[in-house]
């Protein structure tokens, strides 16, 4: 009887974690495309998807806090994203002191104006902040990592 009481258990854990994974994929894919028509198309709404202390690391280079973050997005030339692999995975709450968060991975090319094009990966750390309006969770980037790709040829 233990086994199979065990087993429905296990069961029950697996579809928790599946639904924790569709849930995750669905909303990696909504905020990337946000993100990056963001990014592209209206740069200065871009620090409402950070959270007040995020930190970026554009390739290597720290930049934290929302003022700090517009006045560097502002400082960058217009860019076309083009997005290619998008992966996420939820973060187990202990490591987030039961803070609701992903893991979100993009690769890609971007080019940014006057330059040629390249390319480039970023990993997100979103965490659900509650919404005033909805009972979906509005994901907010507590961190961010950019990187371009270059290859030696």
């Amino acid at each position: 009887m233990a086994v199979i009481h065990n087993q429905s258990h296990l069961l029950s854990l697996l579809q928790d974690f599946r639904t924790r994974v569709d849930a995750s994929c669905r909303y990696s894919e909504e905020f990337t495309n946000i993100y990056y028509d963001c990014m592209d198309k209206k740069r200065r709404n871009l620090i409402r998807l950070y959270l007040d202390k995020a930190t970026l690391v554009w390739n290597g280079n720290a930049v934290s806090g929302q003022s700090a973050l517009g006045d560097f997005f502002q400082s960058l030339p217009s860019s076309e994203f083009s997005v290619q692999t998008l992966d996420c995975q939820p973060v187990h709450e202990q490591a987030t002191q039961g803070q609701t968060t992903l893991l979100v991975v993009t690769a890609g090319q971007v080019k940014f104006d006057g330059q040629k094009q390249r390319y480039f990966s970023q990993n997100f750390l979103l965490t659900a902040q509650a919404s005033p309006t909805s009972d979906q969770p509005v994901w907010k980037i507590a961190s961010d990592c950019f990187r371009f790709q270059d290859w030696k040829s």
